[in-house]
């Protein structure tokens, strides 16, 4: 048997002198690991007289305690001289510039929705939403819409197996605000609606703004002036209009808007009309007291048309290359 205390001895001086975990590691496996030296020494214990064993064997323990003690008060201070270098070298200057400064940018249609937002919010209209999932009368009853109808058709609505249905205009926004706030009433109802449909200029879902002005001694000559004043902030120029008969049932009488474009052409971008006496008394509302308009137009048309964009789908292809053009 080796000299114990020298052996100790010089263990505790290797301990001390380790400069990082990694030297450290490798004096715990010189002496205390499989094929260590206090490891050999336990080892060896069998070559020794039957009566030294016990008091060598304690020796050896002992020492093979106050060795790993000595580690593990080493590496707790190595660790802490770590984490003090790391702090001082690895500080966040927060003064320095960013990366990746390039800034992302608003879908053209969430642009065109706040643009369409802002300018009915300056001519005194409020913003009401409702529900996407809607039941057959505040989507087709209330609006004077019969039940032989095309719009019911399953062709053209989504149907949930429920009874209810994805509403195919915020048109029944309008009617639970009238229900519930009555009249005078001025409100804007922009949000999703669905319907079946596919191609370059229509998609199962899109999205709608429809307003509507209930009051007293309102006339249709009061909606051609909102929808010119409208038309021109959103496209920044004057604009000519041109209003063409058409047929709603919850209107009367009802129009189509075309808008002459810079290229010459008449383009439609929204319907219109006064609003139906009998959708005004389905809430409530005396149509000899109180007269009213509404009218409603597609975001993307608007977008396409503001934006020289000539197919519907890439609004919702999420290409980088077209959306970040609106940057």
């Amino acid at each position: 048997m080796s000299s114990l205390p020298q052996l100790l001895k010089q263990a505790q001086k290797a301990v001390s002198g380790s400069v990082d975990l990694k030297e450290l590691d490798a004096v715990r496996i010189k002496y205390l690991g499989r094929k260590g030296l206090l490891t050999n020494e336990l080892r060896g214990l069998g070559k020794l007289p039957a009566e030294q064993r016990a008091s060598t064997g304690k020796e050896i323990n002992e020492i093979n305690e106050e060795l790993a003690l000595a580690i593990e008060s080493r590496q707790a201070v190595l660790e802490a001289a770590g984490i003090e270098m790391s702090l001082a070298t690895d500080r966040l200057d927060v003064t320095l510039p960013g990366r990746g400064q390039s800034r992302g940018s608003l879908h053209p249609i969430t642009r065109t929705l706040r643009r369409m937002k802002e300018i009915f919010t300056l001519a005194g209209f409020k913003i009401q939403l409702g529900p996407e999932l809607e039941d057959d009368y505040h989507n087709f009853t209330a609006l004077n819409i019969s039940e032989n109808h095309p719009a019911r058709a399953m062709h053209d609505t989504f149907y949930l197996d429920s009874g209810l249905l994805l509403r195919t205009h915020t048109s029944p926004v309008q009617i639970r605000a009238m229900r519930e706030q009555g009249a005078p009433i001025r409100l804007i109802a922009p949000g999703r609606v669905y319907r079946r449909d596919s191609d370059l200029t229509h998609t199962p879902m899109f999205t709608q703004v429809e307003g509507l002005a209930i009051g007293q001694g309102i006339s249709f000559a009061n909606l051609k002036s909102l929808l010119y004043e409208f038309v021109s902030h959103f496209f920044e120029r004057e604009v000519q209009l041109r209003f063409r008969p058409s047929y709603f049932p919850f209107t009367e009488p009802s129009a189509e808007v075309d808008v002459l474009s810079e290229s010459g052409y008449w383009l439609e971008i929204l319907g219109c009309g006064m609003v139906h006496p009998t959708v005004l008394r389905n809430v409530n509302i005396d149509p000899e007291e109180f007269t009213g308009y509404a009218f409603g137009m597609g975001v993307e048309r608007l977008t396409m048309l503001r934006y020289g964009v000539d197919d519907l789908r890439l609004f919702f292809e999420n290409d980088l290359r077209f959306i970040q053009q609106f940057a």
